[in-house]
């Protein structure tokens, strides 16, 4: 068993389960995700849309199955979300010879800026003294430097 997946050895003080850094991280996770889902909705956006036209504003060279890869789906369930992109204006298909190729519209760009705007307005809704908050993404960003973090 890795060192950092052991118990504690019995006797330490530690804080109860509901204090755990690990509990307290899911609890304000989901409740992020929550006010997030909620604004994207309202672009009839999911988090799985915002995932692939991230990706494909940054390469836009990337396949069905790269982007299922990077969002660890089934390239089935990718055609099902890139399909609702192509729904939304987001997203449009071009044949290239027995390949296909995924271009970001305009529409698309405005839909990650709104996406942009909507997780900012969800960051200022928390009212985190800003010191916290940066201590907070210097500790995020550490846990995504060890992998802990899909790309």
């Amino acid at each position: 068993m890795p060192e950092a997946s052991k118990p504690k050895a019995a006797g330490r003080d530690r804080p109860s389960i509901a204090l755990s850094t690990t509990m307290m991280l899911i609890a304000a996770g989901r409740l992020a995700q929550r006010r997030f889902e909620t604004a994207l909705a309202e672009q009839r956006l999911t988090l799985r849309h915002i995932g692939a036209i991230g990706h494909l504003a940054h390469s836009p060279d990337l396949s069905y199955s790269d982007l299922a890869r990077r969002a660890r789906v089934t390239p089935q369930s990718m055609h099902a979300t890139i399909g609702q992109l192509v729904e939304l204006g987001a997203v449009v298909i071009e044949p290239r010879g027995r390949a296909t190729h995924l271009q970001l519209t305009a529409r698309g760009r405005e839909l990650l800026a709104f996406a942009a705007d909507a997780a900012a307005a969800c960051d200022d809704s928390f009212d985190i003294d800003d010191d916290v908050v940066r201590n907070l993404r210097i500790g995020l960003e550490a846990l995504v430097r060890q992998g802990l973090y899909p790309d």
